[in-house]
């Protein structure tokens, strides 16, 4: 009987073994039926666990063996079912599922099915009748109204929604020839000039166009591409529009500050700040411009705009976690001010050796989160993250509405099918109880921390907190109790009308967190995926900056942006006092502009007589090189005792034209971020200036991010 039993268990062995041996890694690409990649696919092996999900080129990778049966599945489209044969690479096209769908092609003098594509259309075969633009629109397409009004400055009020939805309002996404417009430029095109029309809802429409399309997307190209390439102000232009769009009505919430000030080194000589690794501000703001709206003032927060782009710093050569770099030239704004950069550079950890993750993710599922740029992108997005996951990583999902609740158990991050089927089963509807929800992912967060890992709560919000603990004041105690946990907190924005940025940067600045505003997909995979490692996992805690300038170079200086993250000079050695976290290869980047000894300028104040109790030594060269000392204080990660750097700023100034690409980009976007925020310190405000600064600084741009901030001065231009 025994001698059965071995040889059962041989067999069993042997069969695993085999099985283990034709196991092969298979890849390939996901893309929709035109070629546009699919991130965030979920693709699972049949009647297994085993699963893996697209990456932000649609990429994929997985063990599989021959005969085994790919199951491709992504919101909007149907479901693709592909048997592994002979080949290493199965490429995948996925068709949008016509039942979510329901739309049409409509063109200049008529309509075709949803199969129509340009190429086969041709002109010869449409109808004659010619209709106005509305009246293209009008009865072809189901869910699809046109409310038409009489004037003729007035546009048609057009609606889309699917066969489950009514929104009472909110116009659909408008694309001309490739570029983002409104209903005022579409009711002015000549019917004559239009090629074709292609109607796209919901899922449809936020896949390609992110959340910008909530309310679906009508895109429409023009004979030669009268319009492409063209801003939004220019087309305005061309259609003789002269009456401004006026921005959305919203009921968003940001904190006010006032502006940095000059200073002098005699009367404060020492400026101290946290760092800032944040950047939802960009993002934001990028959402406003991107919808022709105008930016809110307190929207703006320079370094977070700054701090978007990663920099060509050198890695670290000792045992401290980051590398300090500084350069000082020459101010493109005030001419008779400099620059000074200073820059830190994260060590980069390879992910093998990073530690194990405990995350526990906090979803918003309140009635608030009810819009296809809250909830369904949040789901998305999360699906992301979990594509990074380790086997030696665990998630746990609690959600909060009226009352929160524990709907996925800590469970290891190879289960992902487990995990994206707890994503996909969220829906919204309810009140919003923040504040019981916060208690509850980190008493999770807790009850399973990982001594010397990665232990971290990650929100995901609108931010609209209205049940028990809905203050700012009452969410910062709230937080800074559970930060001494050691647990470190992500927090995730979504939506807009009714964002509350305010509670976010909240939470993120009190509670060890980073912040980020998710406006669509692509910049889901940026932060979750591209930069996982600087996100998610922290390699100092609690870093603070403390600068003082040497007044016989320096007559007055002024931090740029920080606003909210500036200190006491008696907080930088006092290791109780909070401060920011740098993450895994992550940049910071924080500029001052300064005014130099014996220089005159319209922005000084009255400056104070050197000091009976701290005479500054006027007859000595003492320190006659150096423009100023650094200095740093961060923890490890786990500690609780600060470790102090210490670093010389030489008085060397090279000309603006001579510095680097970084130095140029990085002052770019702070000045654009001062112009924004109409700043009263800044001489030249010319967006032409700003422009010309930004395309001398792009470098090393492999993912487009920098051409994109172009794209936005552009798209800003007449506007401000």
């Amino acid at each position: 009987m025994k001698s059965l039993k071995l040889i059962s268990s041989a067999i069993t062995m042997l069969i695993c073994f085999v099985s283990m041996a034709q196991e092969r890694t298979i890849k390939g690409t996901v893309s929709d039926y035109s070629s546009v990649a699919l991130p965030g696919v979920s693709v699972t092996i049949k009647k297994t666990k085993t699963g893996t999900a697209t990456d932000f080129d649609g990429k994929y990778s997985i063990r599989a063996q021959k005969g085994d049966i790919l199951i491709f599945s992504y919101i909007g489209f149907n479901t693709e079912t592909v048997v592994v044969n002979d080949k290493d690479l199965i490429n995948v096209k996925m068709k949008e599922a016509s039942q979510n769908l329901n739309e049409v092609v409509v063109v200049g003098y008529g309509t075709s099915d949803s199969e129509y594509t340009t190429q086969n259309y041709t002109r010869s075969e449409r109808k004659k009748d010619k209709k106005s633009v509305t009246e293209m629109l009008q009865g072809r397409t189901p869910g699809l109204q046109v409310q038409t009004n009489t004037q003729y400055v007035a546009p048609s009020n057009i609606k889309i929604h699917g066969s489950q939805s009514l929104p009472s309002s909110n116009e659909p996404l408008y694309v001309l020839d490739g570029v983002p417009v409104k209903s005022q430029q579409i009711a002015r095109i000549n019917p004559n000039d239009i090629q074709d029309m292609k109607v796209l809802k919901e899922t449809s429409a936020t896949s390609i166009y992110g959340s910008r399309a909530a309310n679906g997307a009508i895109i429409i190209a023009t004979k030669n591409n009268i319009y492409k390439n063209l801003t939004e102000q220019e087309i305005n232009k061309k259609l003789n529009i002269t009456v401004p769009v006026q921005p959305e009505v919203t009921n968003e919430d940001y904190d006010t500050f006032t502006e940095n000030a000059f200073e002098s080194p005699k009367a404060a000589p020492l400026s101290t700040f946290s760092i800032d690794v944040d950047n939802a501000s960009y993002t934001n703001i990028r959402r406003f411009i991107n919808n022709g709206q105008a930016v809110p003032k307190d929207a703006v927060r320079v370094e977070e705009m700054i701090n978007f782009f990663k920099y060509t710093y050198p890695q670290p050569k000792d045992k401290d976690p980051f590398s300090i770099n500084t350069e000082l030239s020459e101010s493109p704004w005030n001419p008779e001010s400099k620059i000074l950069r200073i820059g830190l550079q994260g060590k980069n950890i390879p992910t093998e050796n990073l530690p194990a993750s405990n995350l526990v993710f906090l979803v918003d599922v309140s009635g608030s989160m009810n819009n296809a740029n809250k909830l369904p992108l949040l789901k998305q997005s999360m699906k992301i993250l979990v594509n990074e996951l380790r086997s030696k990583d665990k998630v746990a999902i609690v959600v909060y509405a009226g009352a929160a609740g524990l709907v996925l158990p800590p469970t290891s991050g190879n289960e992902k099918e487990t995990i994206i089927k707890a994503l996909d089963h969220l829906s919204a509807g309810g009140s919003t109880a923040g504040g019981a929800g916060i208690e509850l992912a980190y008493k999770v967060a807790v009850e399973n921390f990982i001594k010397g890992g990665n232990n971290r709560v990650v929100l995901a919000t609108d931010g609209d907190f209205n049940v028990g603990s809905s203050s700012n004041a009452d969410m910062e105690a709230l937080i800074e109790q559970k930060r001494k946990t050691g647990v470190f907190l992500t927090c995730l924005g979504y939506g807009m009308g009714n964002y509350k940025d305010s509670k976010m940067e909240t939470l993120a600045d009190k509670g060890n967190g980073n912040y980020a505003y998710i406006d669509n997909i692509q910049e889901a995979n940026r932060f979750l995926s591209k930069e996982f490692k600087g996100s998610m996992f922290a390699i100092a805690k609690d870093v603070k900056i403390q600068i003082e300038f040497n007044p016989k170079q320096v007559q007055a200086y002024r931090l740029i942006g920080y606003e909210n993250r500036k200190l006491r000079a008696e907080d930088f050695k006092n290791d109780a006092i909070d401060a920011g976290e740098l993450g895994s290869n992550h940049t910071v980047t924080a500029l001052y502009e300064i005014i130099p000894a014996g220089v005159k300028s319209d922005y000084l104040n009255h400056q104070p007589d050197a000091l009976k109790y701290t005479p500054v030594e006027e007859n000595t060269t003492k320190y006659s090189t150096e423009l100023a000392t650094i200095k740093f204080r961060y923890k490890k990660p786990d500690g609780d005792k600060s470790i102090e750097m210490v670093a010389i700023i030489e008085n060397k100034t090279i000309s603006l034209q001579s510095s680097s690409t970084d130095f140029k980009f990085s002052t770019a976007v702070a000045w654009f971020g001062l112009k924004l925020r109409d700043s009263k310190l800044i001489t030249n405000k010319s967006s032409d200036a700003i422009l010309k600064l930004a395309k001398q600084g792009v470098a090393n741009d492999t993912d487009g991010y920098k051409a994109e901030f172009i794209r936005l001065i552009e798209g800003a231009k007449l506007a401000y």
